[in-house]
């Protein structure tokens, strides 16, 4: 993994970065590359944006690894537009409502504050987090993935049901409940 700003690589060793992205640099890019977006881009099997719109074009992902991954999320418009990833990208995602792969935080959030409520959770956990990751995964049955169906839409209730119990049994996992003995397991959850 390699992130990028507005500069460039986040690599260790780069002089301007903040405690953040000096966090960022020490625990990823393993080979210290350095150069631009498009240029740290050739070969990648997967990118991940989320900045600004256009900063890429066709060519641009022509260059990444055969088949690559494209979650252009920023909102409203994405790095690049699908129309323009098209026949190049094998999976295509943004963050707009108006095309197939909608990366949207309203596929989390009411299933998280569900599940903990219902938990009495005193905190939301790194494994409560995860395990929501993971119900919203799983909310894709292997029978109904394809290139335009990697994430389930917003509009499938099963998702925050899903998304609720599994945070909920995380939540009772890391101990991070007031009152345990209260906890009943997911079939609480309504």
């Amino acid at each position: 993994m390699v992130g990028v700003d507005r500069k460039g690589a986040v690599y260790e060793g780069r002089a301007d970065l903040n405690p953040a992205k000096r966090w960022f640099a020490e625990h990823t890019n393993p080979e210290h590359l350095t150069g631009t977006l498009r240029e740290v881009l050739a070969g990648a099997d997967v990118f991940i944006g989320v900045s600004g719109p256009g900063l890429l074009v066709a060519d641009d992902l022509r260059t990444m690894a055969e088949r690559p991954i494209v979650f252009a999320l920023a909102n409203p418009e994405p790095e690049i537009p699908p129309e323009q990833a098209e026949g190049v990208a094998a999976v295509i995602a943004t963050g707009r409502s108006d095309y197939p792969n909608q990366i949207n935080n309203v596929l989390a959030f009411p299933g998280i504050f569900r599940g903990a409520l219902d938990a009495g959770a005193t905190t939301v956990t790194e494994r409560m987090k995860l395990a929501a990751a993971d119900a919203i995964a799983g909310s894709v049955g292997s029978d109904e993935l394809a290139p335009d169906h990697v994430v389930p839409s917003v509009f499938d209730k099963r998702v925050a049901v899903r998304v609720a119990a599994a945070v909920a049994d995380a939540a009772v996992r890391d101990g991070v409940v007031r009152a345990l003995q209260e906890w009943s397991g997911p079939a609480s959850i309504r």
